[in-house]
């Protein structure tokens, strides 16, 4: 995916950063974001797996810009991989300050997911929850 394109599919979350998300330089944490990226990719893999999922791996989280007071965050999630009990999903997240159209790449990961059964433990992926 090029840096400069968000993905062509459904954005997974969209939200807008705010004060209480700052830290001491007045810049959005960057735990914020990766929340919302989790979030963003723990909807899907439930949504996949139809039912409860747990993170068990981010890889790869590199910040290659700021996200200020205001910005609208989008974040997108992309299913890369399914295996026996597992999902992974590359996740981006995109700022677009409030007065302008133009959406600037945030951060990019590589989200991994195991689905659960009622006990908590993995089940297949495939096999609905419950």
């Amino acid at each position: 995916m090029p840096d400069d394109t968000p993905p062509n599919i459904e954005p997974a979350i969209r939200t807008i950063a705010m004060p209480a998300d700052t830290n001491p330089a007045g810049d959005i944490f960057g735990g914020w974001l990766m929340a919302q990226m989790d979030l963003a990719a723990g909807n899907a893999a439930a949504r996949r797996a139809r039912g409860r999922c747990a993170t068990v791996a981010v890889e790869a989280i590199t910040f290659v810009s700021p996200v200020r007071v205001g910005d609208e965050v989008t974040v997108w999630a992309e299913l890369v991989k399914t295996g026996r009990t597992s999902m992974s999903f590359h996740v981006s997240a995109w700022r677009r300050p409030r007065e302008s159209d133009r959406i600037t790449k945030v951060t990019d990961a590589d989200f991994t997911f195991v689905a659960l059964d009622s006990d908590g433990r993995p089940r297949p992926v495939d096999q609905p929850f419950g």
